[in-house]
Order: C-alpha cells, then sequence, then structure tokens
C-alpha cells in the first residue's frame, strides 16, 4: 500500500509495543522501520526497464530478507543507550511484526508480492484493497495520534485508542476479503448470464471504501471487462477485448516470459505501427480509454520495438 499507510501502521505497532518505554520515539522507530521494504525503489534507476518489473516488491519483500533484516536492525539498536532498558524480545518482536506487516499488507492488493523468495517468484495477491484507502488507514492514524496524546498529558485510558485503530483498521482489512467474495459472486452471475465462458476472473477494487469494482473475466482468447458498484447494484456491462497473444511472437522470449508472469495472463496485445503494446490488467485498471478506432483496456501500457540491431527494447507509457 501507499507509505503514508505503511508507516502508520509501523508507527502503531511500535507504540503498542514499545511505547511504554520509548513513548514517541518507539512510534518514529516504527514509522521508520515499516518504509524500508520500499526502498528497493530507489534501485531502479540501475536496472533495465524488463528487471524493473520483478525489482518491486521482490527481494525486499520477502520472508526470509525480512527475518535476516530484523536481527541485523536488532544487534544495531540493542547497542543504543535508549534501547538497554527495553526488553529484548520486545524489541525484535517490534522489528519483525512491523516488517512482516508490512509485506502482508502489500499482499492484499493487486500488484503482487513475491513473499517466498528466493525459493519462488510467486506473488502472492489477494486483490481486496486499493493502494490507497483511507477507510484502513485513517483508524490507524488517529488511533495512533489519541494514544500518544493520553500518554503525553498522562491521562488514564483503560484501552488505548492505538489498540482500538488497530482492531478497526484489521476488521475493515477483513471486511474487503468477505466483499471482494461477494462481488466475485456478482461478475459470476453477469458473465453467465451473458453467456461468457472463462476460465480465470481477476476483481480489482477501484477508489476508496471498497464500493467500487472492476472485473476481468478471460475466456482464453478475449478478456470481458466490467464495473460494478456495490451501493448502485446496476447491471454489469462488459466490454471485450481480444487477447492478441500472437503478437508477442515477434517478440525476445525473456520479455514475454516477464511479462505473462508480472500480468498472471490478465493482459492483452496490440499492435501501432511498428510498437507492440502490452496492457497488464493486473497491476494497472484506470479504465477504458478510446482514440478514434484505438481502443485500450486501461491507461498504462509496457510498449517493445525492435532497435537497428534487431533486439527488442521495452519501455512504457500512459494514455491520457
Amino acid at each position: 500500500m501507499d507509505s503514508i499507510t505503511q508507516a502508520t501502521l509501523g508507527a502503531s505497532i511500535g507504540h503498542a509495543l514499545l511505547g511504554k518505554k520509548l513513548r514517541w520515539k518507539a512510534s518514529v522507530l516504527g514509522a521508520g522501520v515499516a518504509t524500508i521494504p520500499d526502498l528497493d525503489v530507489l534501485l531502479t534507476p540501475f536496472f533495465t526497464e524488463i528487471q524493473k518489473v520483478s525489482l518491486h516488491r521482490g527481494y525486499s519483500h520477502s520472508v526470509l530478507f525480512i527475518s535476516f533484516l530484523s536481527l541485523f536492525l536488532y544487534f544495531i539498536l540493542r547497542k543504543r543507550k535508549i534501547f538497554q532498558d527495553v526488553s529484548s524480545i520486545r524489541l525484535i518482536l517490534m522489528l519483525y511484526l512491523t516488517l512482516l506487516t508490512h509485506l502482508v499488507l502489500d499482499t492484499f492488493t493487486s500488484y503482487g508480492t513475491q513473499l517466498f523468495l528466493p525459493f519462488t517468484d510467486w506473488r502472492v495477491s489477494f486483490d481486496s484493497i486499493s493502494i490507497i484507502d483511507p477507510f484502513y488507514t485513517v483508524p490507524l492514524l488517529l488511533g495512533l495520534l489519541a494514544s500518544l496524546w493520553v500518554q503525553r498529558a498522562r491521562r488514564f485510558s483503560f484501552l488505548k485508542p492505538n489498540t482500538i485503530g488497530l482492531i478497526l483498521s484489521s476488521l475493515y482489512l477483513a471486511f474487503t476479503l468477505v466483499n471482494k467474495t461477494r462481488v466475485d459472486q456478482e461478475f459470476n452471475q453477469a458473465l453467465n448470464s451473458k453467456s461468457i465462458s472463462t476460465i480465470d476472473l481477476l476483481t480489482v477494487p477501484v477508489k476508496v471504501g471498497n464500493v467500487h469494482w472492476y472485473g476481468v473475466g478471460n475466456d482464453g482468447a478475449n478478456l470481458h471487462i466490467g464495473q460494478y458498484n456495490i451501493l448502485k447494484k446496476e447491471p454489469i456491462n462488459f466490454q471485450s477485448f481480444p487477447i492478441n497473444d500472437h503478437l508477442l511472437d515477434e517478440v525476445d522470449s525473456e520479455i514475454v516470459d516477464r511479462m505473462r508472469w508480472f500480468a498472471k495472463d490478465f493482459y492483452t496485445v496490440a499492435k501501432l505501427e511498428d510498437k507492440i503494446r502490452i496492457y497488464n490488467m493486473q497491476c494497472d485498471m484506470q479504465g477504458i480509454r478510446t482514440f478514434g478506432d484505438y481502443r485500450a483496456p486501461t491507461a498504462f501500457y509496457y510498449e517493445i520495438y525492435i532497435d537497428s540491431l534487431g533486439s527488442s527494447i521495452l519501455g512504457s507509457g500512459m494514455h491520457k
């Protein structure tokens, strides 16, 4: 999810486990540690476009990496004076949980997280919450700020607001999974009513509140894209796009493999002049774009062209 949400979650966990000893410093530490996995974006200038596809939410988001990182940070922090009175178990638990919850929270979004590297590059994604959703973030933030105020004012609180914020945000996260199951049923029923037989279905929430959803049905030859609003409950209408997999026959096999892996088979291919465009529904769902006779299933695309040496070059672009 977005950096603000990840930092807020880390700060809340830091306050819950170390706030009594470190006070506000526990929240600062938690927020800082929680942002570490996303620092992989700083490496992108040193990699090619195809390498960047595997880089983000890669090794820095693997369970093995954060296990070693937790131990490394523990031995570094343990030498600092302010941590000498902190229980070793609490300190290492706080570090590990802060990093682990970052990974877990990312799996609820649609991009995909490579939790089990280096053993497998399978990308875990539950596709149940938008990357930015204040309904998850705000309870966390308000609970944390209220707890810090209570602590500073030395007021008594039977149940810490920070704990309430963590509970409410966790309940909302669980709700998104339940809601997604219901949304999947609506899309499957709509596809069946239109006699569209699919081999796979992708549903992704957009905007905030888990209300507005896109659904993509894959029948092997076409992607059928529709929208659904759980409040309006209007009939779902689908627009179809040919996958055009044959257009990838002229592209370097390494690029094709990575693109298919990244999209989890939810992609379409188009050719414009001498360039091949790949639209990935798994990582981008901004709505259909139409330009005269040209229709695109979403705004963002990867673009492949052949250079003078005959090599396939990968770039990217965005429709207005």
